[in-house]
């Protein structure tokens, strides 16, 4: 590959990701378009409620509760002694949800939508931008359940967080610490002769195409509306909303589909990919990092397979994990808040995250393996640990692993203003994870 078709291929994979969280509005929009896109190179879709007939050299993959999402191929070889490839990431982003019962007035002259936060975001970034709405409704219907759920995106209705004027709020810019009860209520119209009541369940119905009467709850977030773009002066950089962790959904996507889609000799290990729910939150759900989902689709497949659970649990034994979450790159206007010797760069290369408490994963053993993964196709790595004052976040990867006892590593890409409504990566870095990530499954 030439040094031109070698950024080309860098531009279009940013420009995929781009598209892709454009694509992808909220949580079950992520699943929804996970699925079509593996729906489009044959993967057979399962019931997780259903009994599973698997194939060696079959490639599968099943939705949890519409937010997270499990693919995998099913390895040629002998699973207790081959074990899994595995993939981890998450689907969510922090954001603030529409309430029950949204429709607050003021003076009879403004309508505002009562919301809460949903994990943590940079909040002050959420005002003065025209905020959309998507989520998943769930109506009345004739199955056994009684209801069924359904996307929802509200297009071409917008609405916005405005700031007070600094004439009434001269501190500002010193400190920023909005109400979150009354102050992240977003304007929503302007209740005028013409306008005279709003019904938020009307609003899902109209562009759902739904009864309102059909429509008994939902889980409805507000979005950045703005479309992601390349910038930068060499149109190096990535400025998009959700980058956290929908770039390493997208890398880890592409490189499992890459990889079933190669027509060498099939492979003996099982590859996984799985993509969690609620990260951002604690991952304590059914379809978070923290619950045996996980474990038992591992253990279903062994079963399938005609392995026992001792079968089940040497396969785990003879298994890796890549935990790929976002990582954190120096900033050029607070590098003292960084660790002085262990500070990424953007487009230095994929992050092997570090901590001797163990909020990530990653051991020195496991470290090397993932460097080495790199080193086959010359991908530059960088190490992250956090300042020694500062505790940091953590990722799904200590849970993955105290739940399953698989070996595993933390990783992820480099990137600035993480929990942002916009955040900001690099185009060299998307493409070596992805990259990378082949190299693991290949």
């Amino acid at each position: 590959m030439s040094k031109r078709e070698y950024r080309d291929q860098m531009i279009k994979d940013a420009g995929d990701l781009i598209d892709f969280i454009d694509d992808c509005p909220s949580r079950f929009h992520v699943v929804n378009k996970i699925a079509s896109l593996l729906e489009l190179t044959d993967v057979e879709e399962l019931d997780i409620k259903r009994n599973w007939q698997l194939e060696k050299g079959g490639t599968y993959f099943l939705r949890v509760n519409d937010s997270a999402l499990v693919a995998f191929y099913v390895g040629t070889g002998d699973v207790a002694n081959e074990g899994f490839k595995i993939v981890g990431a998450h689907t969510d982003s922090p954001a603030i949800r529409i309430k029950p019962n949204p429709v607050m007035k003021v003076e009879d002259h403004y309508a505002k939508f009562n919301t809460e936060l949903y994990g943590g975001p940079i909040v002050h970034t959420w005002f003065d931008r025209p905020l959309g709405f998507a989520g998943r409704i769930t109506l009345k219907d004739k199955t056994p359940t009684g209801i069924k759920s359904e996307l929802v995106e509200i297009k071409d209705k917008k609405v916005i967080i405005p700031n007070l004027a600094i004439h009434m709020n001269r501190e500002v810019n010193k400190q920023f610490s909005p109400d979150k009860q009354k102050e992240l209520t977003p304007l929503a119209a302007n209740l005028n002769e013409s306008l005279q009541a709003i019904n938020f369940e009307e609003l899902l119905a109209e562009y759902s195409g739904d009864k309102k009467e059909d429509i008994i709850d939902y889980e409805v977030f507000l979005h950045d509306y703005s479309p992601g773009e390349i910038i930068g002066l060499d149109n190096e950089m990535i400025s998009s909303s959700q980058l956290d962790d929908l770039a390493m959904v997208h890398a880890a996507l592409k490189a499992f589909i890459y990889q079933n889609e190669q027509k060498e000799e099939p492979a003996k290990e099982s590859r996984v990919v799985v993509f969690f729910d609620n990260e951002e939150i604690g991952s304590a759900t059914m379809q978070g990092a923290n619950s045996p989902m996980l474990s038992n689709i591992l253990e279903r497949i062994t079963l399938a397979l005609g392995k026992g659970r001792e079968g089940f649990l040497r396969s785990l034994q003879n298994s890796f994990m890549i935990s790929a979450d976002m990582a954190h790159a120096l900033h050029p206007n607070k590098s003292d808040v960084h660790d002085p010797t262990n500070h990424p760069f953007i487009n230095n290369g994929p992050v092997i995250k570090i901590s001797s408490n163990f909020r990530y994963t990653s051991d020195s053993e496991s470290s090397a393996i993932f460097e080495r993964l790199c080193r086959l196709s010359d991908i530059p790595v960088q190490r992250f640990v956090n300042h020694s004052n500062e505790r940091g976040g953590s990722t799904i990867g200590p849970i993955l692993t105290s739940k399953t006892g698989i070996k595993a590593v933390d990783i992820g890409n480099p990137m600035l203003a993480m929990h942002s409504i916009r955040e900001l990566a690099g185009v060299d870095d998307h493409y070596y994870m992805i990259e990378a990530l082949k190299n693991f499954f290949s």
